[in-house]
């Protein structure tokens, strides 16, 4: 009934999200149709086609497919380097987010169930994939990135587009570690404790964490980053800004999780979408503070 009572902030996130994701996408497409024409052909095809199999294989609802195909056409538009190849582009972090998702979704399944704390069987919803996946869309959109040069936040009036999509990345690191964090700590990760007192709760509990499932969550966020940074070209420090965005997020998610989730404050779709906030602004956050950074 709690979660009832919160839908609108899940609609919220839709209308944040996807209306921006939307806008840019059309944008996009038409200014690659007429400047290179097989940029927009692979990155809508390679999209609809993630789409098109997270749907199948379950792991998301149709609207749910559909809203991450948009997210993934935005991603890697916004990504997009000469000589162009797919498999350089933010596809690849992506693609690291979907299949941590649904390989810590399918573990320990029949566990899950017994608990009460299995994913849906008809996959994520729309309003699920854009507050895990749309901070990343937005942050890397040309709009943000034209915004975080112009506002003279860094040191350095000129950065690359590696060091500027770390941002993003440490949103994807983020969801995939909330998902992997979740997921395999309520399989191995025995009695959890909250993250606010210790206290041992039932697993699947909001804000309660495990040691293997904090693991799991390190991991998985030290995989996107990575698969983010090879793809991209990024180096040592988009790697470690990308993880370390990704591990303060989970931790962030967990606090959410035990204090205004628990209380009835906000849902978990809004948890989501504030802790892909809170990785991002950490990865920006380790930019202004930390210049050297911006040498690469």
């Amino acid at each position: 009934m709690a979660q009832s009572k919160l839908e609108w902030q899940s609609k919220l996130i839709l209308l944040l999200v996807l209306p921006f994701a939307g806008a840019d996408l059309v944008l996009e497409i038409h200014w690659w149709a007429l400047q290179a024409t097989p940029v927009a052909v692979w990155t809508v095809g390679l999209s609809v086609l993630l789409g098109l199999v997270t749907w199948k294989l379950h792991a998301a609802a149709p609207w749910g497919a559909f809203a991450g195909a948009a997210i993934t056409a935005c991603l890697m538009f916004s990504t997009v380097t000469f000589p162009y190849q797919p498999w350089h582009t933010a596809l690849m972090p992506v693609l690291a987010v979907a299949v941590l998702a649904f390989v810590s979704t399918l573990l320990g399944r029949a566990k899950k169930e017994r608990l009460g704390t299995a994913e849906s069987r008809r996959g994520r919803s729309a309003s699920q994939v854009a507050a895990n996946l749309g901070v990343a869309a937005i942050a890397s959109s040309a709009v943000v990135q034209s915004w975080s040069i112009d506002s003279r936040w860094f040191a350095q009036t000129t950065l690359s587009p590696a060091l500027l999509f770390a941002m993003a990345l440490a949103a994807l690191a983020e969801a995939a570690a909330d998902t992997a964090s979740s997921e395999v700590g309520q399989v191995f990760g025995g009695l959890p404790r909250m993250i606010t007192t210790l206290r041992q709760v039932k697993p699947g509990r909001n804000g309660a964490i495990s040691l293997a499932g904090t693991l799991a969550g390190v991991i998985a966020a030290g995989l996107v980053a990575a698969a983010g940074t090879l793809a991209l070209g990024g180096g040592r420090i988009m790697f470690a800004i990308g993880c370390a965005g990704g591990i303060f997020g989970l931790l962030f998610d967990s606090l959410l999780g035990a204090t205004l989730e628990e209380r009835g404050w906000l849902n978990n779709d809004a948890v989501n979408f504030l802790s892909t906030i809170s990785a991002a602004g950490f990865a920006v956050g380790l930019l202004v503070l930390f210049p050297r950074f911006l040498g690469g």
